[in-house]
């Protein structure tokens, strides 16, 4: 289908559906407001347009505007995503959009999404329904542009029983409240406000219906009205390193990975990526001459998962290698080897060059290093004073890279710093940014690297591996 309406969710970016990640991924245009979660976006193909469709305040943008838009790339025959925050059918105006494509014949498909009336109240940690207690809820709008909605009988509701949802309800609390208990609910009803539900700066007030006008409370909200409301059946706003903002410095690609770790803690992943790998000064030409020959060495050492990657995509598979042995320097180099089909011969205990030396085996031959172009000589050195015979090929360069000013504002105000290494501290230093509260970094050579450009490093990884500094980062910002 040209085009597709597709329900974001309520802000977790897991909560996205498996169709609308397909759909995401083949897209030529996109269409998203401002409830949809924006890291969603990078599921869409780099060269994806990308248009911010919101109605935000002082700046809407007028529906028939956004219906003409998705009329119009559908028409042309564009794979066209209008990335909608919740459902596109509940209060998400989706139905409005689907009306202005059947007008003009232009085919589409509804992708649902997860409701925030249902989402945001279980990450809060309250059932919608719960036994002897609710047997039903019901989903309204509170919005309206200068009252409470008038086409809700917020009396008869009231008297209807189980739970209530409001979304859009925050401007008009008071009046919502008052008709509420005007119909018959009483004052001291529990309820709870849930604002950004789902997301790591999601925040949970609880009062009572009565008290609900009186408590600070900011939109975006969902308010939850009813016996349940009085639940607290945290499990979100627990773990460990919830609210927690950290920057992970890694070059663009490789911080997901390392995101994905922190959200599951609960924090919230500034991807701030301050390197980019990019090819060697002589394109590459060293490497391929030493990879037509792999099977001619004795060791093929490898040092990064970079340079496990560049390497393979010069030969055909392992065999390639014929009787050489191939040693890594921590595990998460030997899993790239492992990606393609290599086991790796030696893994020391220490994750840096030193350790490699410390197993080394006795013996002499020709050992191959494809690294990074500007690296420590510590491990060639130590090879050819144990009387190996040590080729160095640079099979990458990292490069300063240039984060955009919205990555740069969100780094600001962070509670720490991921440096995975030396390069990361000495690009992120030169950003200007300032530096978080918490300076994690994941082995000692990164440690003495941002000692040298005048910080504190308050953790060092007990294991050189990005699982290990995710660790010591729970354990030192645990609330």
């Amino acid at each position: 289908m040209p085009v597709a309406l597709v329900g974001a969710g309520p802000g977790d970016p897991g909560l996205l559906t498996r169709r609308g990640a397909e759909l995401l991924a083949a897209a030529d245009v996109v269409l998203y407001d401002s409830l949809a979660e924006v890291s969603l976006l990078d599921l869409a193909p780099p060269d994806a347009e990308r248009h911010f469709v919101g109605k935000r305040p002082g700046a809407p943008m007028p529906q028939e505007e956004i219906n003409a838009i998705l009329v119009s790339h559908g028409r042309a025959g564009r794979r066209v995503v209008r990335l909608k925050g919740g459902d596109p059918f509940v209060f998400g105006r989706g139905g409005e959009e689907a009306e202005a494509l059947v007008a003009a014949g232009v085919p589409f498909e509804v992708v649902p999404g997860v409701t925030s009336a249902v989402a945001v109240p279980a990450y809060a940690g309250i059932p919608v329904t719960h036994r002897g207690l609710a047997t039903s809820f019901t989903v309204v709008t509170g919005h309206s542009r200068h009252a409470v909605d008038a086409d809700t009988n917020w009396e008869a509701l009231a008297q209807l029983g189980g739970t209530i949802v409001v979304l859009m309800g925050v401007a008009h609390r008071a009046a919502i409240a008052s008709r509420l208990v005007a119909g018959g609910l009483p004052g001291d009803t529990p309820v709870a406000a849930v604002r950004w539900g789902t997301r790591p700066d999601q925040r949970t007030v609880r009062t009572t219906l009565s008290g609900l006008a009186a408590v600070e409370l900011e939109p975006p909200a969902a308010i939850v009205i009813g016996a349940v409301a009085g639940l607290d059946l945290s499990w979100y706003e627990a773990r460990p390193l919830f609210g927690r903002r950290i920057v992970v410095t890694r070059a663009g690609g490789q911080a997901s990975s390392v995101a994905a770790q922190l959200r599951d803690l609960g924090a919230a992943a500034v991807e701030l990526p301050t390197i980019a790998i990019t090819d060697p000064a002589d394109g590459g030409a060293a490497l391929r001459a030493a990879a037509a020959r792999l099977a001619s060495f004795a060791w093929v050492v490898f040092t990064s998962a970079n340079a496990v990657d560049r390497t393979f995509a010069l030969v055909r598979d392992a065999r390639a290698f014929g009787a050489a042995r191939v040693a890594v320097v921590g595990p998460a180099t030997a899993d790239a080897l492992a990606r393609h089909g290599v086991v790796a011969d030696l893994v020391p205990e220490r994750f840096v060059a030193e350790g490699l030396l410390d197993v080394w085996p006795a013996g002499t031959g020709r050992v191959l290093l494809p690294r990074a172009a500007v690296a420590r000589d510590a491990l060639p050195d130590g090879l050819r004073a144990r009387g190996w015979d040590v080729e160095v090929v640079d099979a990458y360069r990292t490069v300063p890279a240039q984060p955009s000013e919205k990555e740069r504002a969100a780094a600001a105000g962070a509670d720490a710093v991921m440096f995975s290494s030396s390069s990361t501290v000495t690009n992120f230093m030169a950003m200007g940014i300032p530096v978080p509260p918490v300076v994690a970094c994941i082995g000692p050579v990164t440690a003495r690297a941002a000692e040298a450009a005048g910080l504190r490093v308050d953790l060092v990884a007990d294991e050189s591996t990005v699982e290990s500094l995710v660790a010591a980062l729970a354990r030192r910002l645990e609330r």
